[in-house]
């Protein structure tokens, strides 16, 4: 399967996250943000686990490797933003939230262009451009 395929079924299943976060998280009865954040992560680390052992992939051995640390440190972040996430989630509706969190994708961008010196080219200061005024759009009342 080639990457756009991974890349589309990225988009599709984690489309339906933020939905099923909200409807979980709100309401009565609910399941409080942070636990539903356990609960959706241990399936993540389980299934990763699961995949791991599949490719018998030596994992224990990359604790040690030279570029670790960033993998920790993405963790961290990682933790840091899908708790916020799920917890914006359950205080606010998705057609707002959502949107806000995805401008990760151009933060990302911007991050890759000025520190990793990724090239800045017309087409993507236009895209970056068009998704800022969209989630602008997208999230005002």
């Amino acid at each position: 399967m080639n990457y756009m395929l991974w890349a589309v079924l990225a988009l599709v299943a984690y489309s339906l996250v933020a939905p099923l976060m909200s409807i979980a998280t709100t309401g009565s009865p609910k399941i409080p943000s942070n636990v539903a954040a356990l609960m959706a992560n241990t399936v993540l680390v389980a299934a990763t686990v699961g995949v791991v052992v599949y490719n018998d992939s030596d994992a224990v051995s990359y604790l040690s490797h030279p570029k670790a640390k960033y993998v920790l440190f993405a963790g961290i972040c990682l933790t840091v933003g899908i708790l916020a996430y799920y917890r914006a989630l359950s205080m606010g509706p998705v057609s707002i939230v959502s949107p806000v969190f995805g401008m990760f994708l151009v933060l990302s961008s911007v991050i890759g262009i000025v520190f990793l010196n990724e090239s800045l080219t017309a087409r993507k200061m236009l895209g970056i451009g068009l998704a800022l005024v969209a989630v602008y759009l997208v999230s005002v009342e």
